[in-house]
C-alpha cells in the first residue's frame, strides 16, 4: 500500500498496486489499466479500418505484432538507459510489472513490428500507421495512469491547486543518488512539497489529440500517413515540454533523451508536413498523393479480397484452387529448372567440341594456312611475267 494525495484539492488516494494476489502470482493495476487502454485502441481501430483503406482481417495480425514489439521496446528502452538500475540484478529486467516502460520504446518497437506484419501482409503501411496513430493516442491518454497507481511519473515542485505528493514520491526525491542527479541537471527539489502530475498532463494531452485527429481525419486528411505525422508533432511538442519538468527522466550525460527525440520530432514532422501540404496545393491535381481509400485501386483490391474470401468458403473450389496454384508453382519450377539444365548442357557440349582432336586439328591447319599466307612476299605473282618479258626482248 502506498498514498497518493492532492493537498489543494483535499484528496488523497490509499493504493493497493496489486489488484489480484494469490501466493507469488500477482495481477496489478498498472497491468490492468495498460490493458484496457490496448483494449480501448483496438476497438477503435478495428470500428474505423475501413475508412482508412485497411483490412480489418489482416489487422488483426498488424495488432498482435505491435502488442509484442511495443511491450519489448518500451522495457528495452527503459533498460538501456536505466541499465545502472539492472546490471547487477539482471532478472529483474523480466518485472515489467514494477513499471519501468518508456512509452518512445513502447512506440517505436510498436510500429517497427506492425510495420513488418502489415508489409508480409501486403498492406498499405501509411494508412495502417495513420490509424495505428489514433490507437495510440488513445492507448497512451489510459495508460498514463498506471503511472499514477505506481506514483511515479511526476515532476518539480508546484504550487499549482493539482501539485501532488505522495510516501513514494518523497521517498523518490529524498533519495541521495536522485538529488545528486537532479542537482546536476539544475534542479533543486523540496521532497515534502507538492510536485507536478506529469503523468496527468500527458494523459489530457494524448486524449484530446485523439479528438482533435480524430475529426480532422474524418473530412480533412489529404494523403497517406498524414495523421501519423500529426501524431507524431502533437506528442512530440507536448512531451518536448513536459520532459523538462519531470524528476526522472532517461539521460545521456545531461541530456534527457526523450525530450531530445521529442523536439526532433516536433520539427521534422512539422516541416514535412508543410512540405506535403505545399506540393499536394501546388499540383492543382486531386489525384495527387491521394488517399488510398478513394482511388479504384482499392476498390479493385476489397473486390479481389471479398473473391478470395468466397472461394475458401467453398472448400471444394478453394481445395481446386490450392492445387492449380500448387501446379503453377511447379510448372514454372520445372521450367525455369528445364531451361537452366539447357543451358548448361549446351554450354559443356560447345566446350567438349572445341576439345575434340580433329576440331582440334583442323583449326591448327587453318592457322598454319593463314600463317603462311601472310607471310608470303609481296609481288610474288608478277614476278614470272617480267622475266618472259625481258627474255623475249
Amino acid at each position: 500500500m502506498h498514498t497518493v494525495s492532492f493537498p489543494k484539492l483535499g484528496l488523497e488516494f490509499n493504493i493497493n498496486p496489486n489488484a489480484l494476489q494469490i501466493g507469488n502470482f500477482r495481477i496489478t493495476w498498472y497491468g490492468i489499466i495498460i490493458a484496457v487502454g490496448i483494449l480501448l485502441a483496438m476497438l477503435m481501430a478495428f470500428r474505423n479500418a475501413k475508412r482508412f483503406g485497411v483490412n480489418a482481417d489482416k489487422l488483426v495480425d498488424v495488432v498482435l505484432g505491435g502488442l509484442i514489439g511495443g511491450v519489448v521496446g518500451a522495457r528495452l528502452y527503459f533498460v538501456i538507459f536505466s541499465w545502472d538500475q539492472y546490471k547487477d540484478n539482471l532478472s529483474s529486467i523480466w518485472h515489467t510489472w514494477e513499471g519501468g516502460m518508456a512509452i518512445y520504446g513502447g512506440v517505436i518497437g510498436a510500429f517497427l513490428v506492425g510495420m513488418i506484419v502489415a508489409r508480409c501482409h501486403k498492406m498499405r503501411v501509411l494508412p495502417v500507421l495513420d490509424l495505428a496513430s489514433l490507437g495510440f493516442l488513445i492507448g497512451q491518454g489510459v495508460g498514463r495512469w498506471g503511472n499514477f497507481v505506481n506514483g511515479e511519473a511526476f515532476g518539480c515542485n508546484t504550487n499549482l491547486p493539482w501539485g501532488m505528493t505522495g510516501d513514494r514520491i518523497v521517498a523518490y526525491l529524498s533519495d541521495t543518488s536522485n538529488v545528486a542527479t537532479l542537482t546536476s541537471l539544475g534542479v533543486t527539489v523540496d521532497p515534502n512539497a507538492p510536485v507536478h502530475p506529469c503523468f496527468l498532463y500527458e494523459s489530457l494531452w494524448c486524449l484530446l489529440g485523439f479528438v482533435l485527429l480524430y475529426l480532422y481525419a474524418r473530412k480533412h486528411r489529404r494523403f497517406d500517413g498524414e495523421i501519423f505525422l500529426m501524431y507524431l508533432g502533437w506528442y512530440g511538442f507536448e512531451r518536448m515540454i513536459v520532459e523538462g519538468l519531470r524528476t526522472d527522466s532517461l539521460l545521456i550525460g545531461k541530456i534527457r533523451v526523450s525530450q531530445l527525440l521529442a523536439g526532433l520530432l516536433f520539427v521534422a514532422c512539422l516541416i514535412t508536413w508543410l512540405v506535403v501540404r505545399s506540393k499536394i496545393r501546388s499540383a492543382h491535381d486531386d489525384n495527387y498523393l491521394r488517399c488510398y481509400v478513394l482511388t479504384e485501386q482499392y476498390q479493385k483490391d476489397e473486390a479481389d479480397y471479398a473473391a478470395y474470401l468466397a472461394l475458401r468458403a467453398d472448400k471444394a473450389k478453394w481445395k481446386e484452387e490450392k492445387a492449380r496454384i500448387r501446379a503453377e508453382k511447379k510448372a514454372k519450377k520445372d521450367a525455369a529448372k528445364a531451361e537452366k539444365e539447357a543451358a548448361k548442357s549446351k554450354s559443356t557440349d560447345q566446350t567438349e567440341e572445341d576439345s575434340t582432336p580433329e576440331v582440334a586439328s583442323e583449326k591448327s591447319e587453318e592457322t598454319v594456312e593463314t600463317v603462311s599466307a601472310s607471310d608470303e612476299p609481296a609481288g610474288t605473282d608478277t614476278q614470272p611475267e617480267n622475266v618472259q618479258g625481258d627474255t623475249k626482248q
